[in-house]
């Protein structure tokens, strides 16, 4: 049985206990937060002990593996001391606040030998998953031009209100237009050059919209969470090949040919429990995936190779040229 300490029990760590409370093997042993009451909720159906602090629980709990979803300033902090307690850590995204954070949880996990997992969960989403296949199978030719939005309403459900302080989240840029940075990373690499705008008036870094360069194509990557409560959150896409279009957007997931318009069908696991309701996500699925990725690695002692520490650091990096 691989033993889970838990760090963070507001909206992100919610999404996790769920999830681990679905992955066999698997039993959450420990939850900390600084708010009892929250790491009371996520303990219901386990045996785990509740602890005040994260460092209290990564000194003295017994686990084999430790997940931190703490607000992004303190990743830094959290995940270096945990790479000293255990061999695997799971440290939400973005990775760090800072390129120098990144670099110095880079040194700790050459140090200790620690596999770091990050939280780039569009990597594990189903329908992201998909559509690297298909690119990367050339089965409908060179990718043309692709776009990626991200759009949500204020995050107004952190603690302490710790998203819309730019100082402790890095606003949207950071927080939010990171997934698809991270995303559109992995698939095509380092575009040869970039263009952002971003809103400079009111709230810093509540809007980014950046067009990515490559030999023969043009990846453009909008993010914003500066909409009215009452704007549903949207994460869509569409890629265009030489011999067909990809577009999730709408609740659809469609191929577009020539010949036919047709629906791509996505098997989805059925999972007990809800995900939490006080965000902008309730799916649990790209979530599961990365965590039974990052519990399957854990508990045979293997190399994390996917949404590695090294990943991580590097989507912060750009992005945070991105955001000069």
């Amino acid at each position: 049985m691989l033993r889970v300490g838990l760090i963070g029990c507001g909206f992100m760590g919610a999404m996790h206990a769920n999830c681990y409370k679905n992955i066999e093997g698997v039993e959450l042993v420990a939850l900390a937060d600084l708010r009892p009451e929250k790491a009371e909720e996520l303990a219901k159906g386990t045996n785990a002990t509740l602890f005040g602090d994260g460092k209290d629980l990564i000194a003295n709990a017994d686990v084999d593996v430790i997940d931190i979803c703490l607000p992004t300033y303190l990743h830094a902090e959290y995940a270096i001391l945990a790479m000293d307690k255990v061999k695997h850590v799971f440290v939400e995204k973005p990775v760090a606040l800072t390129k120098e954070e990144g670099e110095k949880m880079l040194a700790k996990s050459k140090e200790t030998g620690c596999e770091v997992q990050v939280g780039q969960v569009i990597r594990f989403w189903d329908e992201y998953v998909e559509l690297k296949k298909i690119v990367e199978s050339g089965a409908y030719g060179k990718v043309i031009n692709a776009n990626f939005r991200r759009l949500s309403p204020r995050p107004t459900w952190g603690w302490d209100n710790w998203l819309l302080d730019t100082a402790r989240s890095g606003g949207a840029g950071q927080d939010l237009h990171i997934h698809d940075i991270d995303y559109v990373l992995s698939l095509f690499g380092e575009p040869q050059e970039f263009f952002t705008v971003k809103n400079l008036a009111g709230e810093k870094n509540s809007y980014v919209n950046t067009l990515m360069k490559y030999e023969d194509f043009v990846v453009g990557v909008e993010g914003t969470w500066d909409l009215p409560a009452t704007h549903p959150f949207e994460a869509t896409f569409r890629v265009v090949l030489e011999k067909a279009v990809v577009e999730n957007a709408g609740g659809k997931f469609m191929l577009y040919t020539a010949d036919a318009a047709s629906e791509i069908k996505i098997e989805k696991k059925e999972l007990a429990g809800e995900a939490y309701k006080g965000g902008n996500v309730s799916d649990l699925g790209g979530y599961y995936n990365e965590l039974v990725y990052f519990c399957q690695r854990a508990a045979k002692g293997e190399k994390i190779e996917q949404a590695t520490l090294s990943d991580g650091v590097s989507s912060l990096a750009f992005l945070l040229k991105e955001l000069k």
